[in-house]
């Protein structure tokens, strides 16, 4: 018999629904944000559903921060599991107002989670109290949809594919307010969805799925390391990091961040300091010297180890990166080609530096994700043996 640990999100469904075939299993951390993440038809919503009981697999374990809602003597039916569910088809009745709807959902006792106030503010709905579902934008209904499934004070809060039907700019107004409740709340929150690009913006784990069948699960940054894993997936590797923002160079409008092994220097706008910013660093992004540049355009270059290395075509070569050279800085990917990994004479183990032309800042709230080339920003300009 499965023992169930407290501070986990355990899940085992084995069997077919609707002839769909299940082989999903995972552990993960009952914090932060998970990403169920695969192609669609792929079984994301099934496991998501079998998780919040509205499908019951007769041989399935979910167990939930230490508490059992399945395994082989009991079945919690949905209705009695601290769970709410997220569609991407909101439901929302059409005649009362968006003050009503909510109030109509908010606990009668002192809340445990948030408080009809605290809901309001973290998802913008001042403005949005007195007005009619008939009145509302696609963004605005599906934000109205979440405050509602927070106010029922969840101990687990699920959303299927919330932003599948939204057209890019209600998708560009919802998302700050999803990565507002991941940064504010405790409350753990599985996410469904077939695009990276979300996945990668705010997931802090990730479950991998194809065929019905969990492929791979375990934090983002680990699984992303991992080229194996997205060679059937995708031609573009890349690595999400979460830095601190230390500073800001005035002079010359730079934001500085620190990750592990490495001090960032990025254009942009001042950020709070000590707050926590989301970058995004693709592996086409970043190039491999075998000495130190004594002068170059690229800003952002650092000592390096080579921890790993994958042919990617007959043409390229991915690597796998420790900044600094003990194996212990923030692991990046390279993606450079087999001419020049031979030619430099590259090999797994080596010490070389790391140069970022380009990243992506993930912002909370001021923009959706901002790409900035960090290539001609030094002082630095000559020639060094360069990997592209």
């Amino acid at each position: 018999m499965r023992t169930a640990k407290p501070g986990r999100i355990e899940v085992a469904f084995s069997g077919s629904i609707a002839s769909i075939p299940i082989d999903a299993q995972f552990s993960l951390p009952a914090s932060g944000m998970t990403a169920i993440f695969g192609p669609p038809g792929c079984g994301k919503t099934t496991v998501a559903r079998c998780i919040a009981g509205f499908q019951h697999l007769p041989t399935g374990f979910c167990k939930i921060d230490g508490e059992v809602w399945q395994d082989e003597t009991t079945f919690r039916p949905a209705h009695l599991r601290p769970v709410s569910y997220v569609f991407r088809h909101p439901t929302i009745l059409a005649h009362l107002s968006v003050r009503c709807h909510l109030l109509y959902a908010a606990p009668k006792s002192e809340p445990t989670l948030i408080g009809f106030e605290e809901v309001v503010e973290l998802l913008g709905l001042t403005s949005l109290l007195d007005r009619s579902p008939s009145h509302l934008s696609a963004g605005e209904r599906q934000r109205v949809a979440v405050a509602r499934a927070l106010l029922s004070q969840p101990r687990l809060l699920v959303m299927d594919e919330p932003l599948a039907l939204l057209d890019r700019s209600a998708k560009r107004e919802i998302l700050p307010f999803i990565e507002r409740m991941h940064e504010t709340l405790t409350l753990p929150m599985i996410y469904v969805s077939h695009d990276l690009a979300d996945v990668e913006r705010f997931a802090d784990h990730l479950v991998m799925m194809e065929h019905g069948r969990v492929t791979a699960a375990g934090p983002l940054h680990i699984l992303q390391s991992d080229p194996t894993l997205w060679l059937a997936a995708r031609s573009e590797a890349a690595m999400s990091l979460d830095a601190l923002v230390g500073g800001y160079d005035g002079r010359y409008g730079l934001i500085i961040l620190r990750l592990k092994g490495a001090r960032l220097l990025v254009p942009g706008p001042p950020l709070k300091p000590g707050a926590r910013q989301r970058l995004r660093i693709a592996a086409s992004d970043v190039g491999i010297a075998r000495e130190a540049p004594r002068a170059n355009s690229i800003l952002n270059v650092f000592p390096a180890r080579i921890k790993a290395s994958l042919p990617f075509s007959a043409a390229e070569v991915t690597l796998v990166l420790a900044l600094e050279t003990g194996d212990s800085g923030a692991q990046i990917l390279a993606r450079i080609t087999r001419r020049a990994f031979h030619e430099l004479g590259l090999r797994d183990g080596m010490d070389i530096f790391a140069e970022i032309a380009r990243i992506s800042l993930v912002s909370a709230s001021e923009r959706p994700l901002h790409a900035v080339s960090t290539s001609n920003l030094s002082t630095n300009a000559g020639p060094t043996s360069t990997a592209r």
